[in-house]
């Protein structure tokens, strides 16, 4: 029988996994280090949770993820379970490598393009509202 960790270097092969599991990469690094920062000065969720003034349950999906897709952590819980676990919370904002920062503006226009309800360029749906609104300012001009 294969461990976790050969199970997932397998699964890792697939692109498709790996795109997918790349993606979760930085949510998971959060739950680890909330885990990881509790780990260090031996507190039980119930230990955290009572210096959070709050219950071991929300400690618990907290660490686990369980608000991820659902409801984001607060900066003000996270800060809160920081001190709780004696650490300061640390924000950064990390530039991308140049490959992921052109993937995500290539996503970036391709959003915005679909939000603002305008059809890609050069499709057919592009050029015949083009058509209409040239046709309108000319009718409104004339």
């Amino acid at each position: 029988m294969k461990t976790h960790t050969e199970m997932i270097a397998t699964w890792k092969k697939d692109p498709e996994f790996r795109k997918a599991y790349d993606a979760l990469e930085e949510e998971f690094a959060l739950f680890d280090e909330l885990f990881k920062a509790r780990s260090r000065v031996g507190l039980t969720q119930a230990e955290v949770a009572e210096r959070m003034e709050t219950k071991t349950p929300a400690v618990a999906r907290l660490e686990a993820g369980g608000g991820s897709k659902k409801h984001s952590p607060s900066i003000s819980t996270l800060q809160k379970y920081a001190e709780a676990v004696g650490c300061r919370l640390e924000i950064k904002l990390v530039p991308l490598s140049p490959s992921a920062r052109e993937e995500q503006s290539s996503y970036t226009r391709k959003s915005r393009t679909r939000q603002m309800g305008v059809a890609p360029a050069g499709s057919a749906a592009s050029s015949s509202s083009l058509t209409k609104r040239s046709s309108r300012s000319r009718t409104r001009a004339g």
